[in-house]
């Protein structure tokens, strides 16, 4: 039980630091700043974590190293959410997703569907 409550007050002042960081402190409140802070938390774990091999708050590490690589992640949660707030933002993050997509799913010389053999053929791939 205390170590849930101590996750909660670490999540909370990793999102009000985050947001203070992104500028965007004056637009949410506690509830808000917990959320960023455990969520930013669970995507450090996805893209931080490997990266610096360091465990985030949400498996139970509450070293500095942990804390930072959690305030990483609920950085670029806000700058995500940042960028959805206007349309050519999402634009772009939906150009970047197919691209990703495009680059895992076609890349490889096994995948023989249309669409894969058309983006393997465009000029500026060869």
């Amino acid at each position: 039980m205390i170590n849930f409550i101590v996750w909660i007050i670490v999540g909370a002042v990793i999102g009000w630091v985050a947001s203070i960081i992104m500028r965007t402190n004056n637009r949410q409140g506690l509830i808000a700043d917990i959320i960023v802070g455990i969520v930013g938390a669970f995507v450090a774990g996805l893209f931080l974590s490997p990266l610096f091999n360091i465990s985030t708050i949400n498996e139970g590490n509450f070293s500095l190293p942990a804390l930072l690589v959690s305030l990483g992640g609920a950085i670029i949660l806000l700058a995500i959410s940042k960028l959805f707030r206007n349309v050519s933002g999402f634009l772009l993050v939906v150009v970047i997703l197919l691209l990703v997509y495009v680059y895992f799913n076609c890349w490889t010389m096994s995948a023989t569907s249309a669409f894969c053999i058309s983006v393997r053929a465009l000029p500026f791939l060869q």
